[in-house]
């Protein structure tokens, strides 16, 4: 398995989120346009980033000092967990009040407010779990 968010992985999930109705096309009808940071919550700075643009990634890639819309971060063995089982709108909510899923940019209440955001936003997890 390829390490969570190297660029391998980064660029393998940009395949697969391009590829996802629910998310590339839906967030495209919203022209959703963001730079997505990806790490973990013990480190100073996320590991992959992807940017889109009308809902498809144009990049994915290492962190290397882009300016964030989103930087998300766990732990290692959440983040695995996220992968391999997905996240449903109670299991966000869950890891966003107890803390196991930071938004360290990113405004969560405005997203989860918004359905055309919140409902491609749980999918990218199930996404994730294709990589």
């Amino acid at each position: 398995m390829t390490e969570l968010f190297s660029q391998a992985w980064m660029q393998a999930y940009a395949e697969k989120w391009n590829q996802e109705p629910e998310l590339a096309d839906a967030l495209n009808q919203i022209h959703f346009n963001s730079v997505i940071g990806y790490g973990f919550e013990d480190e100073s700075e996320p590991r992959g980033v992807l940017t889109i643009v009308d809902g498809k990634v144009i990049e994915a890639s290492a962190y290397n000092g882009q300016k964030l819309n989103w930087d998300l971060r766990a732990d290692k063995d959440h983040w695995q967990q996220w992968v391999a089982k997905g996240l449903n709108m109670m299991g966000l909510s869950m890891a966003y009040m107890s803390r196991k899923l930071q938004f360290r940019v990113g405004d969560y209440l405005a997203m989860i407010k918004d359905p055309r955001m919140a409902g491609p936003f749980i999918k990218s997890f199930s996404v994730m779990g294709r990589v």
